[in-house]
């Protein structure tokens, strides 16, 4: 009997499916040849500081660094029950071997042996190595099991990153917090991050607006434009130059050129798009995605792949034929895919890009959620393009000499619409033009036919103005792609993952960033707040640099390969702690302050002119000798349904009264306008009274 462990419920219900098992039990299903259960996510994991010893359960400086001798791992707290079915299967005398089941990559791999490990399974254990959930990946995946222990260097490298990441991780967490008295989360993917947004918003605070001037020939059926000029009376000079002597044309160069298709998606790109044009989050398209896996109508997610493998060129020219006829916008479009380019089996480590499946065609598109319709599309959309004639256009370049300067005119004509025209008509279909639209507009028009030599005698001149632009605030698609060239140049070209964090984890540590209150979110925008600008501004280089994750992952793909130590790797990680520990023994009192948490203040107290601050529960006088308060429920305001706003309490302070509509009147039952006004006697309490304005 094989014990199948996948990663989640919806995975084995799948592979039940595919397997033909069907015997529901609690927490698993079986017959007579499987018994298929799973994890949720992750089901065992490193455990807490506070695992190895009594001294760790609070956060001091005295007890860094921490660094475990002998591991510890913890069931997570509300999964107890599902592990508990595991452990049993596992040690059931009729199960000789158990499948890794989870996903394939690097997290799957420590999933399953954190739980074989924890449940303490000595069984021999083989490895499921597919990248679709249909019904036949699946099943040709079980006739080609893999010896699970040939996944052992892949797995030490996954021990590795989650032993480093906890490491550096909880001591740089607990240091910075305790220094600074405030929980500083502090993450080798997620600090960087934070300053990738850091250095974006000075850049952008800093920037100093500068004009500048071109001048334009009135050329016949074009414009032909100076270099950019700084000064206004240099561009009018030459304006009145330009008009008073003539224009030659002294080159004239043609260019056939070609926009290639866009490459399939991996995840980040797809987060990328979606975010771009739907303005999904990177989680939320995840999430989409893993639901639509799930269903069988997408390929894993989870992948950094933009490629199919070579054996898929029947698969993908079968799913390309549904597409066309599913997709509104490829009516009456007769397409005949390239496929050749979307082939390349070197480039596909674990999985290959993310494309529909042939489920597609079982599937109903309009009985589908909208946001899982629109990711489902945009995948399709993609496949179509990629698969495409390339983009074709002839670019004209005319110069002009006059009056001793240049002047550029530019056009150009398309040859073939390509792709070009695919992504125009998938645009056309959609609710809100993404703002891609406007970029891609083609803005040069055809030139008229000018030749080498040709002349133009007084042209018409004009001079435009214009200002240099900020760099723009970082939206989720930016910083996607900030995240994934972060440290590229850093790392090995072989490194199974590139820049900071993964296709897979890049969503949550944006989300992290945002709950820990150093990131927040702006309609579209990812903009630092103040706590996180001050949190990039107090942690050493080394761990808010790209570098250290380059370093980390070069090392990590070595021993994924077999070719590192793991132990070297993870000596220099408790190195590292202990480095980071000594840096910091001590703060001034000026930096200590550095996170304290400013008070709003809501005006002057009437009794004696220091600042009134909002408390929880109310506003109070700063001055510790003076009994000035007014309490937010108090219940003036509660018997007449008003709720006590900082509004209301900073008119109170500045003015001594404060109109207020729809007074409730608890002697007649109706609601009134009136004017509250502070009458405050100097006692215990304060008091008000009602001033009536008109009645309702």
């Amino acid at each position: 009997m094989k014990l199948v462990i996948c990663e989640k419920p919806s995975v084995g219900a799948a592979v039940a499916a595919a397997l033909g098992v069907t015997d529901k039990k609690d927490g698993y299903i079986e017959n007579d040849e499987y018994i298929i259960s799973w994890c949720i996510g992750h089901l065992v994991q490193l455990s807490e500081a506070a695992a190895y010893g009594e001294q760790y359960k609070k956060w001091t400086y005295d007890s860094l660094p921490i660094l475990p001798q002998e591991w510890q791992y913890t069931v997570a707290a509300d999964k107890g029950k599902q592990f508990n079915v595991l452990k049993d299967l596992m040690h059931r005398t009729d199960v000789s071997e158990v499948v890794n089941a989870c996903d394939a990559g690097r997290e799957g791999e420590l999933i399953f042996r954190f739980v074989i490990e924890k449940a303490g399974c000595k069984k021999p254990f083989t490895r499921l190595w597919i990248s679709s959930m249909e019904t036949g990946a699946i099943r040709s995946g079980f006739e080609h099991l893999k010896n699970g222990r040939k996944y052992d260097a892949l797995y030490h490298s996954a021990l590795c990153r989650a032993k480093a990441d906890w490491l550096i991780g909880i001591n740089a967490t607990r240091l910075f917090s305790c220094l600074y008295g405030k929980t500083l989360n502090v993450g080798r993917v997620q600090t960087p991050t934070l300053k990738m947004l850091v250095d974006r918003d000075a850049a952008i605070t800093n920037f100093k607006k500068e004009k500048y001037y071109h001048v334009r020939l009135m050329l016949p059926g074009a414009e032909a434009a100076s270099a950019k000029i700084c000064a206004a009376d240099e561009a009018d000079k030459l304006k009145a130059a330009c008009e008073a002597s003539a224009a030659v044309c002294t080159s004239l160069v043609k260019e056939k050129k070609t926009i290639a298709p866009p490459k399939l998606f991996d995840l980040t790109s797809l987060q990328r798009e979606a975010n771009r044009i739907y303005g999904y989050t990177a989680k939320q398209t995840l999430d989409l995605a893993q639901t639509l896996y799930e269903k069988k109508l997408l390929t894993y997610p989870r992948t950094d792949s933009n490629f199919l493998t070579d054996d898929m060129s029947d698969t993908a020219k079968s799913i390309i034929t549904l597409l066309c006829g599913k997709l509104p916008f490829m009516a009456g479009v007769s397409f005949m895919p390239e496929l050749a380019k979307v082939l390349n089996s070197k480039k596909v480590s674990d999985h290959h890009a993310i494309i529909p499946t042939m489920e597609l065609a079982k599937a109903d598109l309009t009985a589908l959620p909208e946001s899982e319709k629109n990711i489902l599309t945009l995948a399709g959309a993609r496949l179509i393009m990629a698969t495409a004639t390339p983009h074709t256009f002839e670019a004209v370049t005319a110069v002009f000499e006059c009056a001793g300067q240049s002047f550029t005119a530019r056009g150009k004509t398309i040859l073939c619409e390509g792709w070009k025209e695919l992504d125009r008509r998938y645009r056309a279909t959609l609710k809100n033009k993404s703002e891609t639209d406007d970029a891609d507009r083609d803005t040069e028009k055809t030139l008229p036919p000018f030749t080498e030599g040709q002349t133009f005698e007084n042209p018409a001149a004009k001079v435009t103005e214009h200002d240099t632009t900020p760099p723009k605030p970082h939206n989720e698609a930016s910083l996607l792609s900030a995240m994934e060239r972060a440290g590229s140049e850093d790392t090995d070209p072989d490194a199974e993952r590139k820049g900071l964090g993964t296709p897979a984890t890049r969503a949550a540590v944006i989300e992290k960033l945002v709950k820990g209150g150093f990131v927040e979110r702006k309609g579209k925008l990812l903009l630092p707040t103040k706590d996180g600008i001050n949190l990039v501004c107090v942690l050493p280089d080394t761990l808010t640099s790209p570098q250290l994750t380059a370093e980390w992952e070069n090392n990590l793909t070595q021993i994924a390969k077999g070719k590192a130590d793991p132990a070297a790797f993870m000596e220099g990680i408790e190195d590292m702690a202990r480095e980071l520990v000594k840096t910091y023994p001590f703060l001034s009192d000026t930096d200590k302050e550095r996170f304290k948490e400013e008070k709003p203040v809501i005006g002057k107290c009437p009794r004696c002119g220091e600042n009134v601050y909002e408390g929880r529960k109310n506003y109070y006088c700063s001055n510790k000798e003076c009994s000035f308060t007014m309490w937010k429920n108090d219940r003036f305001f509660e018997e007449r349904k008003t709720v006590f706003t900082p509004k209301i309490a900073a008119a109170l302070l500045k003015s001594g009264k404060v109109n207020v509509k729809k007074l409730y009147s608890p002697k007649t039952g109706k609601t009134y306008d009136g004017t509250i006004v502070l009458a405050d006697t100097g006692g215990k309490y304060v008091n008000y009274r009602i001033e009536l304005s008109k009645k309702k």
